[in-house]
């Protein structure tokens, strides 16, 4: 019945808010729900409807002659993934301030990979690093298999971490994330940094997950909606994440109560009614015991 639709292009667009206006009719009229971000630089969407409604969006963004070879992914919706439509005008379409990378990808990013390509590289066994270009939080529910975790708590943190991968400047190197649009900066801002040979998997994790369900990719892929994780079939599927409580195997997310932090992390069910902060040290417990039970619910 329903469809997630997940989608972006860079490209110029040169009055943001008419197209804003534009966006929010069409949306409207079709009854989809979802975040567009809008921007000089492009548009990053992610949409939920009818099967019908969200072919017709379809159509009419690829009437507009800067949008006709967007490439357009879709999974399967609950008809809830959503509360509401939000259209916004941004100064760029991935949040992270990365304006001040000076990157563009129209001009410098790195070379696409499709999904049959990376799956033909890893059964090769041909000597290449996919560097992980999703949040943390992201990867505890899944990740590629043997892929190189730089550590972002942000993606806007790139740059921090970037000397972790300065042994790689040399290597083959494939960017990988949730849909693609991050990894079309990340990839442009290790070429602009002396990496010499960085591809970039197109159409991201969830293209190469519905291809190859549960192979390579163990877990499950975080999405940024009410679904809050994505599963592609039982056949031989792993389940990756575990509680931080009680470390048995879980995918239930829940964000610390604490408004300064609102760290979103994996707590079953069970352990997610005994706690109100996140063990990850978000406020200053140096004069507490230092012990999980500082967490629990008096």
């Amino acid at each position: 019945m329903y469809k997630v639709l997940l989608y972006y292009k860079y490209v110029a667009i040169d009055d943001p808010k008419v197209f804003m206006v534009e966006q929010r009719r069409v949306c409207e009229k079709l009854d989809l729900n979802g975040r567009i971000i809008i921007a000089t630089e492009g548009i990053n969407g992610t949409l939920e409807g009818t099967v019908a409604n969200i072919k017709k969006y379809i159509g009419a963004l690829k009437r507009d002659p800067r949008f006709t070879d967007t490439h357009f992914k879709l999974s399967e919706g609950t008809g809830a993934a959503f509360p509401k439509l939000s259209i916004k005008v941004r100064e760029e379409i991935v949040s992270g301030h990365l304006m001040d990378w000076d990157v563009d990808p129209t001009k410098t990013t790195g070379k696409y990979l499709t999904a049959v390509q990376l799956h033909k590289w890893i059964a090769s066994g041909k000597k290449f690093f996919i560097v992980d270009m999703r949040n943390d939080y992201e990867q505890e529910v899944g990740k590629f298999e043997n892929s190189v975790l730089p550590g972002l708590s942000n993606f806007r943190d790139l740059p921090k971490v970037l000397p972790k991968l300065a042994h790689l400047k040399g290597e083959t190197i494939v960017t990988v994330c949730t849909g693609g649009v991050r990894c079309e900066k990340a990839s442009g801002f290790l070429v602009k940094h002396g990496f010499t040979d960085v591809y970039q998997l197109f159409g991201g994790i969830v293209t190469y997950m519905e291809k190859y369900p549960n192979e390579d990719f163990a877990g499950a892929l975080y999405v940024f909606d009410g679904r809050v994780v994505m599963s592609f079939g039982d056949k031989g599927r792993k389940v990756l994440g575990k509680c931080v409580v009680c470390s048995k195997p879980s995918e239930h997310y829940i964000n610390c109560s604490d408004i300064f932090c609102n760290r979103h992390f994996i707590c079953c069910s069970k352990c997610a009614k005994k706690i109100s902060l996140c063990p990850m040290g978000c406020r200053d417990y140096s004069q507490e015991p230092k012990y999980l039970g500082r967490f629990l619910k008096p």
